[in-house]
């Protein structure tokens, strides 16, 4: 779940916290992500956990009200779904200072999954607008920066401070890999990234901003052939812009870009790395969306290196 103020809403920050206040009826945890967050919590009771999850909800949602936090979305998992997350985890195990960024990290809750699935956890890096959300992850699940020893990096992806819009490299590149505790900004990472995750993160932004991201998270990945970028959002059977309007009111409302399968393939096929070097997978599928409460098409995809 990635955690980026889109421009349209910003203003409306209060408005949405009034129309939208929080639910408890939204609350649902079960199975594997039920075990997941008792053995990462160590609240084995189901009513205390759920008091605890909805204690730090409501510490975020007044951060920023994320439609998905109000959803509970950050106790569900996104990208051990997603397919391309076990070669993902095959990278860390078996690549030599492997490193996994993952952007829009909100919580850490992904993460936290991949490092418990086996990826070193002293080789990630997460990402996000509001720190706030990082320090949360750690009330959210019991850890610290020392039992958990993720590097998290916080910043703004249009900020070139923070990431500098370069071409991919196509050879090992010239920096040596740095030291992952030391980072201030995402920009000593320049082709040194195997993996890099961000999930309902793009459809934040118009279409000159999903491309800006786009470029500025493929200079980062690694030039070695199965590095690889995945992630998922919502979007469209065809390429365009589209209203969404807020559920229950049908009155707040914004404008969503999406991306086709197609015009997705292309902006990272030609685009951002040269024809032919990279494998696009992306497919649609439906769910229901945070916002709205109707279904959303939402997009799959995968961008492996050649």
């Amino acid at each position: 779940m990635a955690a980026q103020e889109h421009p349209e809403l910003a203003p409306m920050k209060d408005t949405i916290a009034q129309q939208f206040p929080l639910d408890d009826k939204m609350y649902s945890l079960e199975g594997d992500e039920l075990k997941f967050m008792q053995a990462q919590t160590g609240i084995t009771d189901e009513e205390e956990l759920k008091k605890h999850i909805m204690a730090v909800q409501a510490e975020a949602y007044a951060v920023y009200p994320y439609p998905c936090i109000r959803a509970f979305r950050f106790v569900h998992f996104k990208l051990p779904k997603l397919p391309g997350y076990d070669r993902l985890l095959k990278l860390g195990q078996e690549r030599p200072n492997a490193i996994f960024l993952d952007l829009g990290c909100c919580f850490g809750n992904d993460v936290r999954r991949a490092a418990a699935d086996g990826f070193p956890v002293k080789q990630i890096v997460a990402s996000d607008l509001h720190a706030e959300y990082w320090d949360l992850g750690h009330k959210l699940f019991r850890s610290t920066n020392e039992s958990f020893p993720a590097k998290f990096v916080p910043g703004d992806v249009f900020d070139p401070t923070h990431i500098t819009v370069t071409p991919p490299v196509y050879s090992p590149p010239a920096d040596p890999l740095p030291d992952l505790s030391t980072l201030t900004s995402l920009n000593p990472l320049r082709g040194h990234v195997s993996a890099i995750h961000t999930s309902s993160f793009f459809h934040l932004f118009n279409e000159e901003k999903q491309s800006h991201v786009a470029h500025a998270i493929g200079g980062l990945l690694s030039p070695e052939p199965g590095s690889m970028i995945l992630g998922t959002h919502a979007a469209q059977a065809e390429k365009g812009t589209r209203t969404v309007t807020f559920a229950p009111d049908k009155q707040s409302s914004w404008h969503l870009f999406g991306h086709s399968p197609e015009s997705w393939t292309e902006l990272w096929d030609g685009e951002v790395f040269k024809k032919g070097t990279v494998k696009v997978d992306a497919k649609l599928i439906e769910r229901e969306g945070s916002a709205t409460g109707t279904k959303v098409l939402f997009l799959v995809w995968c961008v492996t290196r050649l």
